[in-house]
């Protein structure tokens, strides 16, 4: 079962979440965007609060999924880290079912990283093959919502509570096991992948840019805003996930934005 929700009245925005916690990252932005959207979240498989996994799923037809049961019109789409992966393909596959996309701090399905890993990420991958899942929990935490210049001493009472919230979303998606059962092989991969694809992307396109995320990562920023005719890029004073780290920032960004590049906002 995939868990989801909806809030709200007005044209539908769907929400995506980052691989490391699970859709409740989304809640706060969620509630600031309710009195003039509908909104609609949902956990994919093996996170949260929906069933754990056991093989391979594709993303992007899980989304579908959800979508074709609770979107019966065009929608906006709104995905971060791999979540805008997934969504950025579900539009390739499906343009005429999205009004808008949204894309935070997101890669191309079959994009390829340049340069050395950062230290964080290889101490990740050997405390999960030691088995050790608080450390393993921990190190994710610090890659994906610290960063590559902040340690949780630097960050202000508000941004601990997000980060206390986003480790306790992490700790269900590694005690499962969902990454390598579901997604170090993924069932499926677009075909060709986006990477590639990016001229095809019809629809108005925000990417949201972290100045305090990985620099790879602002690199697939760069790359998604060049490659995608009239999409916009804004960089914002956040790490890989603004919309915990300045929900009221994020909606109010998100809603100027449309405004200005989708006239069906």
């Amino acid at each position: 079962m995939i868990h989801s929700e909806t809030d709200g009245a007005g044209p539908a925005i769907v929400f995506v979440h980052a691989d490391f916690v699970d859709g409740r990252m989304w809640d706060d932005v969620r509630s600031l965007l309710a009195p003039r959207y509908r909104t609609v979240v949902y956990d994919k498989l093996g996170y949260g609060r929906s069933d754990p996994v056991t093989g391979p799923v594709v993303r992007r037809r899980e989304l579908a999924t959800v979508t074709d049961e609770l979107c019966p019109q065009p929608f906006h789409l709104v995905g971060c880290s791999n979540g805008g992966q997934q969504a950025l393909d579900y539009t390739l596959e499906n343009p005429t079912r999205v009004l808008s996309l949204t894309l935070v701090n997101a890669s191309p399905s079959g994009w390829q990283p340049q340069g050395a890993p950062p230290p964080v990420l290889l101490a990740m991958i050997a405390a999960l093959q030691k088995g050790d899942l608080a450390a393993a929990s921990e190190l994710q935490i610090q890659l994906f919502f610290d960063g590559p210049d902040r340690s949780q001493s630097d960050l202000s009472p508000k941004l601990r509570q997000a980060r206390s919230r986003a480790a306790e979303m992490n700790r269900v998606f590694v005690d499962r096991g969902t990454y390598f059962l579901s997604d170090a092989n993924p069932a499926q991969p677009l075909d060709p992948p986006a990477v590639g694809r990016l001229n095809e992307v019809s629809v108005p396109t925000l990417v949201v840019d972290g100045l305090r995320d990985w620099p790879e990562n602002r690199r697939t920023n760069r790359y998604l805003a060049e490659g995608i005719s009239g999409c916009w890029r804004i960089e914002v004073d956040a790490g890989h996930v603004p919309a915990m780290e300045d929900p009221n920032g994020f909606a109010a960004l998100w809603e100027s934005s449309m405004d200005l590049i989708s006239p069906e906002s």
